[in-house]
């Protein structure tokens, strides 16, 4: 039985993912701003305000995954969290702005309190389907194809990153909040709240998840080879042994290459700026290649996992990324300046990161039975997430007290660490498929 991906379906149910990245990069841009800037909140308490996500994260996601993977309703296990979470998120953003208009006219301890207070139910909402969102994919999409799929979730992400910035520089350009006491982001929040619910109409309307599910089951059931955990969908069931050790070998790597990568996310600006004296922007402009190499590689890597298998993808990714690292600590030690031809390692790291990022969760989720995807899901935001929680504490501590010229091997030691723990994973990769040749092998191709 041949098998190919239903792209179609794909960008569809990717579209709540381009929903949630439109949010979280509004979020982390412009929550800062009205903490510091309206309510006069200093960097401590605005920082331990933005982290929040990430603790609430680490206990909403997978208890939110697991309780999808019980759910039984007429519209599938993951979309009334989907349609529920998106709701209560758009009408709770829909108020922050409100709240910051009103205490810019008139301050009052109150207000402040109850912004806090609704943020907090926001980032709750937002945990609620984040690991449903995300599980639907492989919930309908057979596991040797989940590399390319996941592929085409994280575009459907960095698209709706994209989008967010688009429509911010237009609606906030200098020119039209040059000299203003106030700026009010309720336009914006407007715009990102249609985003989301557009977004939402199109996994309602256009995504049948019950039907796409139960042809991947039939699928599994045909091919019980792909099944590590069995096909028991009762979730009574326990991991193997062995696949249990090659879970935990992953889990480990994926939070050993998040510390690394966003360790130089957190402090490149700051690193450069003291080291090379860049400018904010010229530093922001390296990380940005990284960010566009990535996107433009994501399809790609997910095609290379399923010709060479996801375990070698990742390895040659943590190797390509490690020696980043060293390459630029090693150039910190010999010259004081940054050279714009620096960007084509930055343009790597970007790679490197996709060959990472779009196989490891489908990993992850390829050791579970069908009745714990939403779970495992929840799993791999759990590591990742707290890495990210950790390593700017870490990474700054180090910075602070032995030089900033630790934040490159800083991130090298712990892509080492990340090779040896996924040198040890024995499951979860993908078996490389044949297409049938002919034409058919061009259509294996088509993106």
């Amino acid at each position: 039985m041949d098998v190919k991906l239903d792209k179609r379906n794909t960008v569809l149910i990717g579209m709540a993912f381009l929903s949630i990245c439109a949010f979280w990069q509004m979020y982390n841009n412009v929550i800062p701003l009205i903490l510091t800037n309206t309510f006069h909140l200093n960097e401590t308490l605005s920082g331990l305000i933005m982290a929040a996500d990430n603790v609430l994260g680490l206990f909403l996601l997978p208890l939110f995954g697991g309780i999808s993977d019980r759910c039984v309703s007429r519209w599938g296990r993951r979309r009334p969290f989907i349609f529920f979470g998106t709701i209560a998120a758009v009408v709770l953003m829909m108020m922050l702005p409100l709240l910051d208009d009103s205490y810019f006219n008139s301050q009052n301890t109150g207000k402040l309190v109850l912004f806090i207070l609704v943020l907090g139910l926001l980032l709750i909402a937002m945990g609620t389907y984040r690991s449903p969102a995300v599980a639907l994919m492989p919930d309908v999409t057979p596991k040797p194809l989940r590399s390319g799929a996941n592929a085409i979730i994280n575009l459907m992400g960095a698209i709706g990153g994209i989008l967010y910035l688009i429509i911010a520089t237009l609606l906030y350009s200098e020119a039209r909040t040059a000299g203003k006491e106030h700026v009010s982001y309720l336009l914006l929040f407007a715009v990102v709240a249609g985003i989301m619910l557009i977004a939402l109409f199109v996994v309602m309307t256009m995504v049948d998840e019950p039907a796409l599910r139960e042809k991947n089951v039939r699928y599994e059931e045909e091919h019980p080879e792909d099944n590590l955990a069995g096909t028991d969908e009762s979730g009574s069931g326990k991991l193997p042994p062995e696949v249990k050790k090659s879970l935990i070998f992953l889990l480990c790597a994926v939070a050993f290459w998040f510390i690394a990568y966003n360790a130089i996310e957190t402090w490149f600006t700051t690193y450069a700026a003291n080291i090379w004296n860049m400018a904010l922007g010229s530093a922001s402009l390296s990380l940005t290649i990284a960010t566009v190499g990535a996107i433009v590689t994501y399809i790609p890597c997910g095609i290379l996992a399923e010709k060479i298998g996801r375990k070698k993808t990742i390895l040659i990714g943590v190797v390509l990324l490690g020696s980043c690292m060293v390459f630029l600590f090693v150039f910190t030690l010999i010259s004081k300046q940054f050279y714009p031809a620096l960007n084509i390692v930055f343009a790597l790291v970007g790679v490197a990161w996709a060959m990472i990022n779009v196989n490891s969760m489908p990993m992850v989720v390829e050791m579970c039975r069908g009745s714990d995807i939403g779970k495992f899901t929840g799993y791999y935001y759990t590591f990742s997430m707290a890495a990210q929680t950790v390593t700017p504490i870490v990474a700054g501590f180090l910075m602070n007290h032995f030089g900033y010229t630790t934040l490159f091997p800083y991130s090298a030691f712990f892509m080492i660490l990340a090779f040896a723990a996924m040198y040890f994973v024995r499951h979860g990769d993908s078996r490389p498929l044949r297409p049938s040749g002919g034409i058919e092998a061009f259509d294996e191709m088509d993106l």
